[in-house]
């Protein structure tokens, strides 16, 4: 079903991909290394294909609510049947164009959580005296390493399917892969065997240099959680109580603040901005996350 979704939309507006590809070489790039298995002219044309959906849907809703439902000014009602419609197109159009970013930094924060203890297990098997090759084959049974295993097997699909020397294999992940330390590992290994250097030594020296960065990153993470713990007690704990408590009694001697009923403030308050507060948080320690 999926792909012959696309196909349509593609045979529908894949001319439209072939005028502007110039314009979101970027998103082009950025299908590759999110290992999004889809064409950039038929992902630009289904891109556009979804977006006039959710237009047709919106509007349809739209037009239903404001017909049956809310009773709003015909002009108002215009507006918003013109306008709504189109910025929900827009936003899914965006949205779908921003989708391969994300996958490919999150496949980037994979990669880079699990290279330290992937380079280690490298070294470790490379003491064996066994090529390259063999040891990424070995990893990439490795399911747990994640985002790691999937380049790895195609290193190995790269020499056992379509014939390729193991460099040249290494050298066509290490263009495509979203992480910039796995492509420096990479393009190493490469000028190492190409060299006639010692393979263990440098896996060994990475793997080392590449553990104690994680390391020291956990360390500082840990550092700064401390601190917002204590932001975190007395901005979302502390104050909350202290306001909410303040208006009670307030309510007992002026009801209104302002023109504004302080029953209805505390509701804002306690269903509104004190989650808002611990979203914001929830976020600023998601983005400085050092995941395990």
């Amino acid at each position: 079903m999926k792909e012959q979704l696309i196909g349509f939309s593609t045979s529908l507006f894949g001319w439209i991909s072939d005028r502007y590809s110039e314009s979101f070489k970027k998103v082009k790039d950025a299908l590759i290394k999110a290992d999004i298995k889809i064409p950039f002219r038929s992902y630009f044309a289904f891109s556009i294909f979804v977006s006039v959906i959710s237009y047709i849907i919106s509007f349809v809703v739209l037009f239903f609510l404001f017909t049956y439902v809310w009773e709003v000014n015909f002009l108002l009602k215009i507006a918003y049947l013109i306008f709504l419609p189109i910025m929900i197109g827009i936003f899914t159009f965006g949205f779908m164009l921003f989708y391969p970013f994300q996958r490919m930094h999150s496949r980037r924060v994979d990669i880079e959580v699990n290279l330290p203890f992937v380079l280690t297990h490298m070294g470790a098997i490379a003491e064996s005296g066994v090529p390259p090759y063999v040891i990424f084959k070995l990893i990439s049974q490795f399911k747990e390493y994640g985002e790691i295993t999937k380049e790895f097997e195609k290193i190995v699909t790269g020499i056992e399917v379509f014939g390729l020397d193991p460099l040249t294999a290494m050298k066509n992940v290490a263009k495509r892969t979203p992480s910039d330390k796995l492509r420096q590992v990479l393009e190493g290994i490469v000028t190492t065997t190409e060299a006639g250097g010692n393979i263990t030594f440098y896996l060994k020296t990475v793997g080392e240099q590449t553990l104690f960065e994680w390391r020291t990153k956990r360390q500082r993470f840990i550092q700064q959680l401390s601190t917002f713990a204590e932001i975190y007690t007395g901005l979302v704990i502390a104050s909350p109580i202290f306001i909410i408590s303040l208006l009670a009694v307030l309510s007992i001697v002026q009801p209104n603040i302002g023109g504004f009923n302080i029953v209805d403030l505390t509701k804002v308050a306690v269903y509104g901005i004190i989650p808002a507060i611990n979203i914001i948080f929830l976020l600023i320690l998601k983005t400085m996350e050092v995941e395990m």
